[in-house]
């Protein structure tokens, strides 16, 4: 493990004078180890013998607040330039931590080198001859004025033990740097406390003054001074100490002085925290006891002498500090001053300096410090002036009501803003009190963040005209909007701002916000405050502060046009949303009367009306489905291109053919329509078609014979063509122009670089339309690609689509930015879903999704439905249709199962890998279904089909419940369902289509039709009856062209035919015909070479 600690870490143990020093020691710095959260090193400095620092590391960074644990072999001992020079070098190479236990190895090795090197050191000076003291020092031990005074003299020797004085001695840092040899330890460690008592930096509350008297004591080297002859000092019993005032006849005047008197004649000594006595005539030193702090006793003992006048103040203070202190004779008081208020304030200064380093040529250097005062009303106090008296309105003398613990708390609360106290002020500020340097130097951000703070919290800040930090705040935008003369259709943007009188371009500035903060682009626009301040620095460097309300809006609508730095702003005429929110954002002003002109005919664009339907629509079209078509034809009229995405089921292919044939009506179609839709839907356009529009002239390019068919483009209203045929058919299609290009199921173009997607972009028609219920499946750029086939350049470039758009709102998150987009598409995408139009609904729609089989499944069904076919004719012509019931169910069910999954034919190799078109149809409808919250019962009559779609389910990760006539518990899944546990339920027609009441559903899927309709029917009801709350829609699935296609028809035609085929028995003659049974053993249609035809009472194929 790696103990690190961070910059705002260091400069918060070692001051920044001590680090600068520091760097001529990092050179220096050897054998550093971590162990157990202590970091050792030697460091090599000035002295012959390095430093040994160790540093605990682990209590340091305990806390935010923990201080630095160090110490040092250098006079100075802890939190020195050595100290920092380690620091340094641990920031610089960080160490792992050694916590890898001993192995049997470490511990059968031979004893460290180092080891006894040490212990050999040891032992030679303890069995080395004593020599003879010759040299030393003492002591001398005196006061003056209840301050005590040490002084040390160099002293020799005699045979005799006899001392001869010699002289005084200084204690620099070179004495204790390479002490001379004849200093004993103790002599050495009284010198270094004495030296450091005596530093500038130290504080009297620092000094424990006792326990230095007693390390000279126990030195045996200390003398008591009684003027005429020395005492040899010793320890001596706790003593009593009294203060008091004595009275002085000096200079003509009574005066008061301040006194201490101990037991015994001894005299005081009370300096910090310690309170003491020497006794001049035993040599005794020891403890004083005193009634009060020696805090404050040295405070008292420090007071001037008193004239008679000033007693009286004197006394009234000592009252109020501890009335335990002796108070002069006084009789009167001094009055209150009556303060109403107490006003913190933080007053910002630029002050020149000269460091000691800086040469006599070189330039002055600058900082920038706040100092702290306080207004009593009209009484201003500095923070630490002790200053308690003021003169009233009359010019008397009178005490100030400080807040003392106030100040403190006061002076906290910088803190929390990032001041702290400068220990060592750069350059003196007269009566300023004490300087406060902000932590992180960004004054500029103190000034907008941090003054608002103080300013509710009750400060007053103000600034010198020398302050060199000034800000000016921005509250206006201005956009300039001009058509692009080169390219019509969009407009140059510019974005400007009034900066004292002058225009100021916010384009390379918001660059700069851009860039520096990752927030704007990633489109995290509510993680930004609203009173958040935006800095803006101009390129003569004026820093301007705009709030980010302000600005919020202009980002969100324009980030994205930010992508190449230095590239102008450009938007699309049709993005007329992102023009009106514009303007509502910022102050438009437009350059050019066509300019103007035009942005007010984008937004003032007709409105939506009602287009009648076509009069050859059979077809009562609902009322959204009117709407849609009137929407359709407004995007005709306004040359624009849309996505229709209503719910699977609200009939999006009679909106689409009433569009067609309205075109078709009002003159307008005098090219075809292409339409271009998934293989497994082209038969149900086609019937649709015919069904709903017969007056248009449909063409249908598919199969191996629709080359002969591409010269009747033109005579046509509306081609049909398959995904598949376009890359095959390119030239061909390319050769004709048409009035619309519609795409069904476009999410299926997901791959803009696929040869489709190509294809259709290289089309030319004069509008173009999206059908899809799921126009985003999988990510953001499905989108992109249809609105880039739509309207090409309205979401720019897949690489700024991708940048600006879909990885901040798919993996950041972006619900802001993802709103955004949405009303931007907005006006070009019509979605309806079933609860939104559920009022204009039957109580129940019947949805037929017919499915082309394919491949191998297509190939299976041919082959079995020519083997059954055969059977059966075989079987009539023998024994009669009467007697061919057996065979003609058997044949029936084989082609019903290839119909629904080749893998339910018992036994059969083959159709293991043939596939299923309705079960990859179902793949794909359930997962959005869901996702949509759709809950929804499914439906076949084949166990061994809910088994492999149940394998499907589990494929695509969605939960379901089972109920087949092998379930013995009932309840259970019905109560799961209901309860919405699982949002699938996969039943047995016969197992759970009549008995259940399950109206938690509002989906009914049969996955293949059943011959009586009335079952189908029984089953639905499950879901539509009493209690049901929502619009229940029921789907069948159909292969088309095959035998399940014609019992749909059969079903509408001839509803007892199932009754007449399954039931049996009561009747005289033969339940249905042979054309019937012709009917439902008919090939898929399409198929060259392949007829069926009469011959007699045989069925041949030929």
């Amino acid at each position: 493990m790696t103990l690190t600690f961070t910059d705002e870490d260091l400069f918060r143990w070692i001051d920044e004078w001590t680090l600068q020093k520091s760097e001529q020691c990092l050179g220096g710095v050897r054998n550093r180890q971590l162990r157990e959260g202590l970091l050792t090193a030697e460091v090599q400095g000035s002295a012959r013998h390095p430093y040994h620092v160790e540093i605990d590391l682990a209590a340091s960074m305990r806390t935010a607040r923990s201080r630095l644990q160090s110490a040092c072999s250098c006079p100075v001992g802890r939190a020195c330039k050595h100290v920092a020079a380690v620091l340094v070098s641990h920031m610089l190479e960080p160490l792992a931590m050694d916590e890898s236990p001993l192995t049997e190895q470490d511990l059968a090795q031979p004893p460290r080198a180092e080891l006894l090197a040490d212990l050999s050191r040891w032992q030679s000076t303890r069995i080395r001859p004593a020599q003879p003291r010759r040299n030393g020092v003492i002591f001398e031990l005196s006061t003056y004025n209840h301050r005590p005074a040490v002084l040390v003299r160099r002293v020799k020797y005699g045979a005799d033990g006899a001392i001869s004085p010699g002289k005084w001695m200084d204690i620099t840092a070179d004495l204790l740097l390479e002490p001379p040899a004849y200093l004993t330890p103790t002599d050495l460690a009284v010198m270094i406390q004495l030296r450091t008592q005596r530093q500038p930096a130290t504080k009297d509350e620092w000094i424990d003054f006792a326990a230095t008297l007693q390390l000279i004591v126990s030195s045996g080297h200390g003398w008591v001074s009684c003027g005429t002859q020395d005492v040899l000092a010793r320890s001596g019993a706790p003593r009593r100490g009294e203060l008091g005032w004595v009275v002085d006849m000096a200079q003509g005047a009574t005066l008061l002085e301040p006194t201490l008197s101990v037991e015994g004649g001894a005299r005081g000594v009370v300096l910090g925290r310690s309170a003491c006595y020497l006794d001049p005539v035993t040599g005794e030193v020891g403890p004083l006891q005193l009634d009060v702090r020696p805090e404050d006793a040295d405070a008292f003992l420090s007071l001037p002498s008193l004239l008679p006048n000033e007693a009286s103040v004197v006394a009234q203070m000592l009252q109020q500090i501890d009335p335990a202190l002796p108070r002069p004779g006084a009789s009167d008081t001094l009055p209150t001053l009556q303060i109403t208020s107490m006003i913190p304030v933080l007053r910002l200064h630029t002050i020149e300096f000269r460091p000691a380093w800086l040469g006599r040529g070189d330039a002055s250097q600058w900082a920038d410090i706040a100092t702290v005062a306080f207004e009593y009303d009209e009484h201003i106090r500095f923070l630490d002036d002790p200053s308690l008296f003021a003169h009233d309105p009359e010019g008397q003398l009178a005490l100030l009501p400080r807040d003392l613990a106030e100040e403190s708390r006061r002076e906290a609360e910088l803190r929390t803003v990032g001041l702290h106290r400068d220990t060592a002020p750069r350059a003196p500020l007269e009566g300023a009190g004490p300087q406060f340097q902000l932590r992180t130097h960004d004054w500029t951000r103190f000034l907008l963040d941090d003054v608002p703070r103080l300013e509710a919290l009750g400060w007053k800040v103000e600034t010198d005209d020398d302050f060199r930090h000034r800000i000016t705040r921005v509250d206006v935008i201005d956009l300039d909007i001009q058509a692009d003369p080169a390219d019509a259709g969009w407009f140059n943007l510019g974005l400007d701002i009034q900066v004292e009188g002058r225009n100021v371009s916010m384009v390379p500035l918001l660059q700069q916000v851009l860039q520096s903060d990752p927030r704007w682009m990633r489109g995290q626009l509510d993680a930004i405050g609203d009173d958040e301040n935006i800095l803006l620095t101009t390129g003569d460097n004026t820093c301007l502060a705009l709030r980010a309300a302000r600005l919020k809006p202009i980002m969100a609508l324009l980030a994205d046009l930010f992508a190449q730095r230095g590239a102008p702003l450009r938007l699309s005429a049709l993005d007329r949303g992102r023009l009106q929110a514009l303007q509502d954002t910022a102050h438009l002003q437009f350059r050019g009367r066509d300019t103007q002109a035009m942005v007010q005919r984008l937004m003032q664009a007709p409105a939506l009306g009602e287009v009648p339907p076509p009069a050859g629509l059979v077809a009562t079209l609902r009322p959204y489905q009117r709407e849609g078509l009137s929407w359709l034809q407004y995007l005709r009229q306004q040359g624009l291109g849309g996505v229709l995405a209503d719910d699977m089921g609200l009939g999006k292919t009679v909106q689409t053919l009433a569009h067609v044939l309205v075109e078709k009506e009002a003159g307008r179609l005098d090219r075809p329509a292409l339409l271009v839709v998934p293989t497994s839907l082209l038969h149900n356009w086609q019937s649709e078609a015919a069904r709903f529009t017969p007056g248009l002239r449909v063409l249908t390019l598919h199969g191996p014979a629709r080359e002969t068919l591409f010269e009747a483009i033109p005579g046509h209203d509306l081609v049909l063509t398959t995904y598949p045929l376009l890359w095959r058919d390119e030239q061909a299609l390319q050769a004709h122009a048409y009035h619309l290009l519609i795409l069904d199921e476009a999410q299926q173009v997901k791959n803009p670089k696929s040869r489709a997607a190509i294809t259709l972009r290289m089309l030319q028609a004069r509008h173009r339309l999206c059908l899809t219920g799921t126009p985003l499946e999988n990510h953001l750029g499905e989108l992109w690609t249809q609105f880039d086939f739509l309207l090409p350049g309205l979401l720019g470039s897949e690489k700024q689509f991708n940048q600006h758009w879909r990885h901040p709102i798919e993996r950041g998150s972006d619900h802001r930015r993802a709103t955004l987009l949405a009303q931007r598409l907005r006006p070009f995408i019509l979605r309806r879903r079933k609860d939104q139009v559920a009022s204009e609904l039957p109580p129940k729609t019947l949805i037929t999704r017919a499915v082309e089989m394919e491949g191998g499944q297509r190939d299976l069904y041919e082959t079995v439905r020519a083997a059954m076919e055969k059977q059966v004719r075989e079987a009539i012509s023998g024994s009669g249709l009467a007697r061919s019931h057996i065979v003609v169910l058997d044949a029936l069910l084989k082609l019903r199962q290839v119909c629904c999954d080749p893998r339910l034919l018992p036994g059969d190799a083959p159709a293991r890998n043939a596939g299923s078109a309705k079960l990859e149809l179902l793949r794909d409808m359930l997962p959005s279904m869901v996702e949509e919250g759709r809950r929804i019962l499914l439906f076949s009559q084949f166990t061994g089909m809910l088994t492999l779609i149940a394998q499907a389910l589990d494929d695509l990760g969605l939960a379901y419940v089972t109920l087949t006539g092998d379930t013995q518990d009932r309840a259970t899944p019905v109560q799961r369902f209901m309860q919405g546990e699982v949002p699938v339920f996969l039943i047995s027609l016969k197992a759970g289509g009549v008995g259940l009441n399950l109206t938690a559903a509002d989906t009914v899927i049969h996955f293949d039709p059943w011959w009586n309709p009335a079952a189908e029917n029984q089953a639905s009801d499950r879901a539509h009856r009493i209690g049901q709350q929502q619009p229940v829609f029921i789907y069948r699935l159909i292969a088309a062209g095959s035998i399940e296609e014609r019992i749909a028809e059969l079903q509408e035609r001839k509803a007892t035919l199932a009754d007449s085929i399954l039931e049996g028995g009561g009747a005289t003659g033969p339940r249905f015909s042979e054309e019937d049974v012709q009917a439902l053993l008919a090939p898929l249609p399409g198929l060259p070479g392949k007829r069926l035809r009469k011959a007699g009472k045989r069925s041949t194929l030929t």
